[in-house]
C-alpha cells in the first residue's frame, strides 16, 4: 500500500533549463557548447559537477554560488520553471488523499524557495543541506523515512535519475517512480536498471494517480 509520496526537485518538478543556462553564461560558454558537455558527462556516467571542471578545471561550486549570489546573480527558480503537470497532479494526489513531500539535492536558499512554491501543497519539504545527507547516500532516504509518517514500504519516491534516486531509494526500502524528462532520465530511460527497478515509469505525473490506485487496489 502506498500511502506517502515524496518527490525529487531538479528535473521532476522544476525544469532547470533556465538554471543551467545561466551556468553556462556565469562561465562564459556558449549555452548549446554548454548542455551538449553536459549530456555527454552523463552518458559517460560521471557525476554532473565534472562539467564545470571541463570548462573551468578547479571549479568549486560552492564557492562559485556564493560569487554568484554577491554579484546580484544568485541560483534561483519560479513558478514559471516548474513543469505543467506539477500543479495538477500534487492536487489530484491531496484529493486522493495521499500524504505529500518534497526530499531532493537542494541548498539551503533552494530550500526556501521551496517552501515558498509549495508549502500550502505538500506536508513536508526537505534537502540535503537541511539534514546533512545527500543521494545517493542511503542516509538522505533513511532521513526521509523517519520523517514520513508512514512506514518504508509505504512511501514512493519520484524521481529522474536511476543512480541518485531509484537505486538507493530501492536499497532503502521504497517503491519509486521514474519520470521521463530531463537529461538523466532522457540518457538512462532504456537501460536495464530504468527498466526493472521503478515500481511504475510515467512521462507526466499525472500519470500517478490513476497508477497508485490500481497498485493499491491489487495489494488489499
Amino acid at each position: 500500500m502506498i500511502r506517502a509520496v515524496v518527490f525529487d526537485v531538479g528535473e521532476c518538478l522544476v525544469d532547470e533549463t533556465r538554471e543551467y543556462g545561466t551556468w553556462a553564461d556565469w562561465l562564459r560558454v556558449p549555452r548549446h557548447t554548454f548542455h551538449s558537455m553536459f549530456g555527454a558527462v552523463i552518458a559517460q556516467g560521471r557525476d554532473y559537477r565534472e562539467v564545470f571542471q571541463e570548462f573551468q578545471p578547479g571549479f568549486d561550486l560552492y564557492e562559485q554560488r556564493e560569487a554568484r549570489a554577491a554579484a546580484g546573480q544568485p541560483e534561483t527558480f519560479g513558478e514559471e520553471d516548474l513543469y505543467a503537470d506539477v500543479r495538477p497532479a500534487l492536487t489530484q494526489l491531496r484529493a486522493d488523499g495521499l500524504w505529500l513531500g518534497i526530499a531532493g539535492n537542494q541548498t539551503i536558499r533552494a530550500g526556501t524557495i521551496l517552501r515558498g512554491l509549495f508549502s500550502n501543497d505538500v506536508d513536508l519539504i526537505g534537502t540535503s543541506d537541511d539534514w546533512g545527507a545527500s543521494k545517493p547516500d542511503i542516509a538522505f532516504f533513511d532521513r526521509v523515512a523517519e520523517v514520513v509518517p508512514f512506514e518504508v514500504e509505504e512511501i514512493l519516491y519520484v524521481g529522474d535519475r536511476v543512480d541518485n534516486d531509484l537505486r538507493p531509494a530501492v536499497a532503502a526500502g521504497m517503491p519509486t517512480a521514474l519520470v521521463r524528462r530531463g537529461p538523466w532520465a532522457t540518457i538512462q530511460w532504456h537501460g536495464q536498471e530504468a527498466k526493472e527497478l521503478p515500481t511504475f515509469r510515467v512521462e507526466s505525473l499525472l500519470e500517478l494517480s490513476g497508477l497508485i490506485a490500481h497498485f493499491n487496489g491489487s495489494v488489499r
